[in-house]
């Protein structure tokens, strides 16, 4: 077995490391995982808009990917928490984000309802694992 190579997104990330001492992406051989990715910025502040955290998720997530060499098109399992349930704008963001980044594919999908995240203020977490040929 290959050696796992942890990596650090620059911002947010290199703040989680220093304060709870964690990566949040891991890759071994061709597979990347991610931690979860809340829709925060480098400051750990969440928007107040449900939408526009989700959105965000999303872009922490592709940011996480990229520090491990992999982007949205290496996608083959993506698992969502939500906080608060799943209201109609939940599965309308996430599906629409899905066909924006994920155009080629439709990976396999997790969704899990729950009642806290990392952060009180998250509503939404999303994790995944890529296969970079």
């Amino acid at each position: 077995m290959r050696k796992p190579e942890f990596f650090v997104t620059p911002g947010y990330g290199d703040k989680a490391l220093e304060m709870l001492n964690y990566s949040q992406a891991v890759r071994v051989g061709n597979r990347v995982e991610t931690s979860g990715q809340g829709g925060w910025d480098n400051e750990f502040q969440i928007p107040g808009s449900l939408v526009k955290e989700i959105e965000q998720a999303f872009e922490n997530v592709g940011r996480t990917l990229a520090t491990a060499g992999a982007g949205w098109e290496h996608v083959i399992h993506v698992n969502s928490y939500h906080k608060g349930g799943f209201p109609p704008e939940v599965n309308e963001t996430m599906t629409r984000l899905y066909r924006h980044y994920m155009p080629d594919h439709a990976p396999i999908w997790t969704q899990t309802g729950t009642d806290a995240l990392g952060l009180p203020e998250m509503r939404v977490e999303i994790r995944v694992t890529a296969i970079v040929e």
